[in-house]
């Protein structure tokens, strides 16, 4: 019987934090993370029904996408106070998914993501998202950001626009086309929204002690989240005095007041195969917000046990394969709404869960009040969003770093905002991984070495670095190196770190041309990677073991005996294939 104890090993298995934070879970904490639930519920509902209009989406998706993959991402995650939902980075790619590809195809790439999010899981490949260098995750959160406040202008001026591209530039002119259609009631509401957002005290500025009235009354201001007070003054504001403002009554017609119902969208496999890159997409932007809203959560709880990575990814693809059947769109994890949650005192899963239920519990009870919700109010609370979504303090830190550092950062900003994040991603993944290689390829060098008592007719050279595919050419150069003359080479290995097939191959060429030169090619003190690659393709019985030696001493040794015994030419060494 074949043993699939191995490969078994290999797979991540499916277990959710939540079932080790419930032994011994007590009513303390559970008061604790129902009090966490309902302050996040309240901070994500106007986030939910924003993120899913500047998507171009009906705002109960967002809605819908905050209640069914929230409650999953928390029940079935590797984090103990991981918020999911609809997220803002999301807005510019599933804007353009549903431009390009219509609503029902978002939903279809948004499941197959999913898929793709549970097997990265499963497969423990969560730890591969943190290969991403940096400078590629500042340069398109920054480039989603700009795109998010460049979104919002057509709403903050109330601009009568019926539909905004996805195209940059397009954006740019239909926008400068449209400004006689500007309305000042809508930029006020817009700014007044922002102002409020930016100045009301927040919880986790306010201080632990305190006083004074005015400390007080400044921590029980920071109880209740800016957004919420400023979408219900710009709401009330916009009834009572019948501000001629655009409203997500008068776009949308409201938000359904019923659960959220289960439909199969028109699935082909022709349909898949246009949807690889919306579904790759997703799903790689789903897994490093995740990954790294998982990792700023560790930080700041660090008396709770660290995210499982693997896990979470599986439970964000369980979350993105249901909810797109109940009209959801992309969700993943949120830093926002996961620090609120640990701010107000969230220690497990079942924070998230409630907040789940808070949101639904509004859906049902209070949708119809969202009827005279200004959208130029969501417009000022999402360019807060974007502000502090973008690290803009890293282009001012840029002259502090290195070329390909910059360069790799600044050309995903531009991608990202000229073309899409695929395009982005791609693109910085390749500049990274050529300036990596030449690096790399700078580090590895060869160098002639003077050992004492070294014999007549012989040179020692010694290898440093990584030979690999890119520093091949410094090997291959070495034969123009050897002086006439020489009888025997020793190249001193024993700072070489690693070595590939590319390099093994300069290896096989030297000792041929040096060969043909009637020059002994004699290696020293080779490290443990290096030696099992000559050892398995055959090199190091070619060579003969004689011509490897423990250290450049031996090597010298050596030399010393074949020069004083019948000469005898190397074997010359079989070509590799």
């Amino acid at each position: 019987m074949a043993d699939t104890g191995g490969w078994r090993a290999r797979l991540q298995p499916f277990r959710p934090r939540l079932l080790s934070t419930l032994p011994g879970y007590t009513r303390g904490q559970f008061l604790a993370d129902a009090g966490a639930g309902l302050t996040v519920g309240v901070v994500a509902l106007p986030l939910a029904m924003a993120f899913a209009i500047a998507s171009g989406v009906a705002p109960e998706a967002g809605l819908f996408t905050a209640i069914i993959a929230g409650f999953l991402i928390s029940a079935l995650g590797g984090s103990n106070v991981q918020i999911g939902g609809p997220a803002g980075a999301f807005i510019v790619i599933v804007y353009g998914i549903v431009e390009r590809y219509g609503l029902p195809n978002l939903l279809i790439a948004t499941s197959l993501a999913g898929v793709l999010l549970f097997l990265m899981g499963w497969l423990k490949l969560g730890a591969l998202v943190r290969y991403i260098p940096v400078s590629i995750v500042i340069g398109f959160t920054n480039g989603i950001a700009v795109l998010i406040g460049l979104s919002q202008v057509k709403d903050l001026l109330g601009l009568q626009i019926a539909k905004m591209p996805a195209d940059f530039f397009t954006q740019l002119h239909l926008l400068s086309a449209n400004l006689g259609s500007f309305n000042p009631w809508a930029l006020a509401l817009g700014l007044a929204c922002l102002a409020v957002v930016v100045v009301w005290p927040k919880s986790y500025a306010m201080p632990a002690q305190g006083a004074s009235p005015a400390d007080r009354l400044r921590r029980g201001a920071s109880m209740l989240p800016g957004t919420v007070v400023a979408l219900t003054g710009a709401t009330l504001a916009t009834v009572l005095l019948g501000l001629p403002v655009e409203t997500i009554g008068s776009r949308f017609g409201g938000i359904p007041q019923t659960l959220p119902s289960f439909n199969l969208p028109d699935f082909s496999w022709g349909t898949a195969k246009q949807l690889v890159i919306p579904t790759l997409t997703i799903a790689l932007l789903g897994a490093i917000e995740s990954l790294l809203c998982a990792r700023v959560a560790d930080n700041m709880a660090s008396t709770l046990p660290r995210h499982d990575p693997n896990q979470e990814l599986m439970a964000q693809g369980v979350a993105n394969f249901v909810t797109p059947f109940f009209g959801g769109i992309p969700a993943t994890g949120t830093i926002a709404r996961t620090v609120t949650n640990v701010r107000a005192g969230g220690r497990s899963p079942v924070a998230g869960m409630v907040h789940a239920g808070v949101l639904l519990l509004v859906v049902l009870l209070a949708a119809p009040l969202a009827l005279h919700v200004p959208l130029a109010a969501l417009a000022g609370i999402l360019l807060f969003v974007a502000w502090n979504m973008g690290e803009w303090r890293e282009f001012a830190r840029l002259k502090h770093f290195l070329m390909p550092y910059r360069t790799v950062l600044v050309g995903t900003f531009v991608l990202t905002v000229v073309f899409d994040l695929t395009v982005a991603v791609e693109m910085g993944l390749v500049a990274a991984c050529g300036f990596f290689i030449y690096r790399m390829s700078t580090l590895f060098t060869v160098l002639a070495q003077t050992p004492p008592k070294l014999p007549d007719g012989v040179q020692v050279f010694e290898l440093f670095g990584s030979l690999f595919f890119g520093a091949v050419g410094k090997v291959e150069a070495l034969p123009e190196a050897v002086v006439p003359g020489t009888q025997a080479v020793v190249l001193d290995m024993h700072r070489l770190i690693s070595m590939d097939t590319s390099g093994l191959d300069a290896l096989v060429h030297l000792q041929h041309a040096l060969h043909l030169r009637g020059v002994a090619l004699q290696l020293a003190a080779v490290n443990a990677q290096p030696l099992s690659l000559m050892q398995r393709s055959g090199f190091a019985d070619a060579l003969g073991q004689d011509h490897i030696a423990a250290d450049v001493d031996a090597a010298l040794a050596a030399i010393r005996r074949s020069a004083a015994a019948p000469h005898t030419s190397p074997a010359h060494p079989a070509p590799i294939d």
